[in-house]
């Protein structure tokens, strides 16, 4: 029986487990990456295991997401994820080299290797033939601790390409195609897997885009095979003997397999709000806009925005548009630079903005009050962008740079000959913004500034828990309702006590309040809960809050786990239809909680409210259990070293 490449990589770094679908497997950490909007939890957890040593091969903290200075806030955090850097060996990564994962691909992703990060869009390395998975922060401080990451074996999707692209039409729009077709939830238990004679028409970074909102179907993670391309993309980075060869066998054996001609795809957009609210462009009316914005770790790379500059030189950003870009990395920018792109775009009236994710995290150009924002990111949810009556739609960077000509959503098929774009044999490398460990590291200390607090500890689980249903929401809640992200809440990343007065702040304005009220309690959610960015703060928060357990009809991968790792448990209904049985304010009660866990049997949820009772269970291995039982995953790790 032939194995997929996904498998392939899991067997070679397997330590401990059976290689099934549904088995709990731990696996060799190879590499590891944090940002600075989770990193300081990083490595708060980190110091809190007493080590001395890392134990994987790299790792690298980089500093991409709270970069404006407004306060003394980010540069607080900005130097204590230096100092912590420097004291465990970790390469830092200074404000201004670029976008975590367009910097991991260009200079260290590995095809082969295991990449675990605090970021969900990790994957973005499965570009180059490397097993990258999106994980929580204290997942990362783990594998940085001991080598070592623990997850459910997915289940593999291969989808097969063929055929070859139309002009105007790229890497996005694939992956716009495929959210269409399989939805957010699509991915969900799966590791997907790329293949077939299509495969070749894509580009090193074309896959990069591809993989990185495979994050967005619910995916695991997503992977091509490491192939020539892969091989000419390492070259021309200077990193030639990183490059291994790797591919799935002729007969590999796939759990699910999907085929999509790449010549059936047009110009796609995601519309408000949701990644999956795909259309094809030619099918719209025109739709005025007043803001582009082109970067993100989806769509930064040179090829991207060197295709930006050839369709906007000569040309002129329309008057009533806003556009702003930004950069994957200080390298494209320096390349750019040189090369007249980036004059030819500041000509054409665009804003240059820093290498960094900027306003796809929210993190500045909110735009104005009812905007049409057009942007080449990966995720539209609502508020995301910083203005709640915003409506941003997502697109290639082919259609953004017409668009910001013509000042309306625009095919850009119907724009006239297709620009290419000429790769440079070599690439720039400049190391200066990147701060290596040095040999000695004794008596080095982590610095903390005032607004660092101390991240929440859970107690030990107890048999009975009980309290209020302090919300009840729909389906597809985010990490982005759950814990806000934006200008205003950023810089309080390492500051859950002031974070949680914002908890839940896009579905109600009061839950801190309710929190406090009742000493805690509970959430009842819908479908595939938690689902978006990794932020481990949507479980701390709610963890400092007092929540014991979220009821949900299903949840979504990294939530879950960041659930399970902060003590709070993730409970499914039986029988999703008695989620309408609850409403806010309820007095629920669970009993013999522990027993049932352990004998992994079905718990009874009580509404005392209604007289009620309904039937849960809980989807997680016997270490899950033994990690709620003591609290959370910090209690767990610090008293077991295997």
């Amino acid at each position: 029986m032939g194995k997929s490449l996904a498998y392939k990589i899991l067997e070679e770094n397997l330590l401990t487990g059976d290689l099934k679908a549904g088995n709990e497997i731990s696996v060799k950490v190879n590499q590891t990456l944090t940002q600075d909007s989770t990193g300081t939890m990083v490595y708060l957890q980190l110091e809190a295991m007493g080590i001395k040593d890392i134990k994987t091969d790299l790792s690298v903290a980089y500093i991409d997401h709270n970069t404006l200075q407004s306060g003394f806030e980010n540069a607080d955090d900005h130097e204590f994820i230096k100092s912590a850097a420097a004291k465990y060996g970790i390469i830092f990564s200074k404000p201004g080299n670029g976008i975590c994962h367009q910097l991991h691909l260009e200079r260290f992703g590995k095809p082969g290797g295991v990449l675990i990060g605090s970021d969900s869009h990790t994957p973005t390395c499965g570009g180059l033939g490397m097993l990258s998975i999106g994980s929580g922060g204290l997942d990362v401080a783990v594998a940085m601790a001991r080598g070592y990451y623990y997850l459910k074996v997915p289940k593999v999707l291969n989808i097969q390409l063929t055929g070859k692209l139309n002009p105007w039409v790229s890497a996005k729009d694939v992956i716009l195609y495929i959210l269409q077709k399989l939805s957010v939830k699509g991915g969900v238990g799966y590791i997907i897997e790329y293949s077939g004679e299509g495969v070749k028409e894509l580009s090193l970074t074309d896959r990069a885009t591809i993989t990185n909102m495979g994050a967005e179907l619910g995916a695991t993670t997503s992977i091509f095979p490491s192939d020539d391309i892969t091989k000419d993309f390492l070259t021309r980075q200077g990193r030639e003997k990183d490059f291994v060869p790797l591919t799935a066998d002729d007969d590999a054996i796939y759990d699910k397999e999907i085929e999509i001609d790449l010549s059936d795809i047009e110009p796609m957009t995601a519309m408000p709000h949701s990644p999956d609210n795909v259309v094809e462009i030619s099918r719209l009316n025109k739709i005025k806009i007043d803001q582009v914005a082109i970067g993100s770790c989806t769509n930064s790379s040179y090829t991207d925005l060197m295709k930006v500059a050839k369709i906007l030189k000569g040309k002129k950003v329309h008057e009533d548009v806003s556009l702003v870009i930004s950069p994957g990395s200080s390298n494209i920018l320096k390349m750019m630079s040189e090369n007249g792109a980036l004059g030819d775009l500041i000509a054409s009236g665009a804003r240059i903005l820093e290498a960094t994710c900027g306003p796809c995290i929210g993190m500045g150009q909110a735009p104005k009050s009812n905007a049409i924002s057009l942007r080449t990111f990966n995720r539209n949810f609502k508020g995301r962008c910083g203005t709640n009556s915003a409506e941003v739609y997502l697109v290639s960077p082919e259609t953004a740079a017409v668009s910001a000509i013509t000042g309306y959503l625009t095919d850009p098929s119907t724009f006239g000959n297709m620009p290419t774009v000429e790769i440079p044999e070599k690439f720039d490398v400049y190391d200066n913004y990147f701060i290596y460990p040095k040999e000695n590291r004794e008596g080095l200390e982590v610095i903390m500034g005032p607004n660092i607090k101390p991240f929440p500890i859970n107690d030990s689980l107890t048999d009975s828990i009980g309290g209020k249903v302090l919300l009840k929401t729909g389906d597809n809640i985010t990490t982005d309702d759950i814990m806000p992200s934006n200008a205003k809440l950023l810089p309080f990343r390492s500051n859950i006590p002031k974070l949680s007065e914002y908890c839940f702040g896009t579905l109600v304005d009061d839950f801190h309040l309710r929190a406090k009220k009742y000493g805690g309690g509970f959430i009842i959610g819908g479908e595939n809960y938690g689902q978006g960015s990794s932020r481990e703060h949507a479980a701390l928060v709610p963890l400092y809050l007092g929540i014991k357990a979220v009821f949900a009809k299903s949840f979504a991968r990294i939530h879950k786990a960041n659930l399970v790792n902060s003590g709070i448990i993730p409970f499914t209904f039986k029988n999703k239809e008695d989620y309408e049985l609850f409403d806010e304010m309820d007095e629920i009660e669970v009993s013999g909680v522990i027993s049932s866990l352990e004998k992994n049997t079905e718990i009874i949820l009580t509404n005392k409210s209604k007289n009620v009772s309904v039937k849960l269970i809980f989807e997680g291995s016997k270490r899950d259990v033994e990690i709620l039982k003591c609290g959370g995953y910090l209690n767990y790790a610090k008293s077991n070293t295997k």
